[in-house]
């Protein structure tokens, strides 16, 4: 409990510092930053699996095959953002590439604090 609470406070961190320095990504504050971590990782607990099963079925694995299954994760990473921005009044993302690019900085920012803590 206490390793997710810290990752939830490192990822609105981490989506603050990426509103300060992307133009196309607004957030409105910390307390915002803390909803938006909480709401995408409410969403990828309970839609990470299904999202990366979908693509895996629809790219008919090849990513997993050859060994790019971050790939997919990170997609599904970056339409759980997307809703997110949808669901959030206080956080909007500008396009889908957008997405993609604060999805893979947030997973950048998991793997260093795992990578630190474990």
């Amino acid at each position: 409990m206490l390793l997710w609470l810290l990752h939830i406070i490192i990822d609105a961190g981490v989506l603050l510092l990426a509103a300060k320095f992307m133009s196309k990504v607004e957030l409105k504050g910390f307390k915002s930053a803390i909803i938006v971590a909480l709401i995408i990782g409410v969403f990828s607990f309970l839609l990470s699996w299904l999202l990366t099963s979908l693509l895996n079925i629809a790219t008919l694995g090849i990513f997993y095959f050859l060994g790019l299954g971050f790939i997919t994760r990170v997609i599904a990473y970056a339409i759980i953002i997307e809703l997110a921005d949808q669901v959030s009044k206080d956080f909007k993302t500008i396009g889908f590439i957008t997405s993609i690019w604060l999805a893979i900085i947030l997973a950048l920012a998991g793997a260093i604090v795992d990578a630190i803590l474990f």
